[in-house]
This record gives C-alpha cells, structure tokens and sequence, in this order.
C-alpha cells in the first residue's frame, strides 16, 4: 500500500536496532490546503514544522542504513504525534495569534484531515516497525531556543515514558560525547509528549525513544554530523 502522499519512506536494514520516525518533518500543506494569508508568518517557523528535524533523520539514517519514516504535512494541518483526543491535534493558537488554518473547524473538516494524512501516516509507521526486526523505534524532533519568550541553553533532550533504563544509558553516552542532554527535556515523554514511538513501540514490544534537539545547533553541519555519529556508535 503507497502512503506516499502522506509520507516520506525511508528503505534501509530492517534486521538492524532501529526505526526512525520524525512526525514534524515538513511545513507543506498539501493540495488542496493553503496558508490563509493571516497564517503566513507561520510558515518558517517551529510552529509549522521541527526546523532541521527532516535533514537530519535523514542523514543519520544514510549513516546507519536504518529505515525510517517522515510525515509530508505541517504538524498546523494535523499533528501525528498526537492522540486523537488531544487539543493541540489541530493547534489554534500560536505566539498568543490565532491559527486561522483551524479556526473553527467543522468536524467534517477534522475527519478528513484524520483520513487524509494522520490514519495513513501511522499506518506507514506500524507497517515499517512490524516489518524490522530491530528493538526500538526512535522519533526525531527540534525544538527553538526561544519559545515564547523563554531562552534555552539546553542542546539536547531525551524524551521517554516507560523505557527509562534505554533512555538513560543514551543519555550518558550522549553526555560522554560532550553533548548538554536533560532527561525529558524540553517536553515530557511521560506527558504523552512522545506519543507516536511510544504508540508503535508499545504494540510491537520495543522500545520507544524520542530526540529533541535544539534548532539553532542541528541545521549546523558540524553538530549535525558530531550527533549522528554518536547516535550511530551507541546504536552499533
């Protein structure tokens, strides 16, 4: 079954430890959708997509060989990494500004974003994570150094629910490396906040981890590469 219009695919080893996942991948809104003219201040910022998430998964999987998943749609259309009961699944509010793109939005309107890019995205991920063999699936994220307001120096965050032992360990190996890493930073895992490898890995019985890392420091090639090859030595 093709989800091509929902996502990006990946191929690579599936008997290697991992699938990657990266849930904000893009900041496109697909036809027929476009940005109400209100919204365009929107369109290059942390609030459409994880700025520097998309390039890196894909970096680190060509380095690992490691098949991977990414969405096509901003996360403002509907974001993946939600449960479908969540109130920011469709984010109406922005830097204090309302997000037009959902401003009361019918519930037709909500099915058919459901239908169009959230059920297929998850059904693209479920199907890589039954087909590898490996023991975790491993989602992808940024976040800004200024949200809202508030400054952060963090670099870099790993976020988890009930793998805490997996979580930990990548984050010493991380701190060996050199890298600032806080434990379910600058969001929790165990808020729900990881929901997508968290939702698969949990069905599969493997292990879900989910990366955070600051945007200033990830679209720099140099931490970029210095980051995965870390991830691919502990991973090895």
């Amino acid at each position: 079954m093709s989800w091509s219009h929902a996502v990006e695919e990946i191929d690579g080893d599936y008997d290697g430890r991992l699938v990657f996942t990266c849930e904000h991948a893009s900041a496109a809104l697909p036809e027929p959708w476009r940005w109400p003219e209100e919204d365009r201040w929107l369109v290059d910022t942390h609030w459409a997509s994880d700025i520097g998430a998309a390039a890196f998964t894909r970096r680190v999987a060509r380095l690992m060989n490691a098949p991977a998943i990414l969405s096509r749609f901003s996360r403002l259309l509907i974001d993946p990494n939600r449960p479908l009961d969540a109130d920011t699944l469709f984010r109406t509010n922005a830097d204090g500004k309302k997000v037009h793109l959902n401003e009361a939005l019918l519930d037709a309107e909500r099915q058919r974003r459901i239908d169009r890019f959230y059920h297929p995205y998850h059904s693209a991920v479920r199907a890589m994570v039954a087909r590898s063999r490996g023991d975790t699936v491993f989602s992808i994220h940024t976040f800004t150094d200024n949200y809202e307001g508030d400054a952060r120096v963090l670099e870099l965050g790993v976020l988890f629910d009930d793998d805490e032992e997996p979580a930990y360990q990548l984050i010493r190996h991380l701190e060996g490396a050199g890298f600032h890493v806080l434990a379910n930073e600058p969001w929790s895992g165990k808020d729900g906040l990881a929901y997508s490898p968290v939702r698969h890995a949990r069905e599969f019985g493997r292990c879900a981890l989910e990366i955070e890392a600051r945007q200033d420091l990830i679209v720099d090639d140099a931490f970029a590469a210095r980051l995965a090859a870390a991830l691919a030595a502990f991973f090895s």
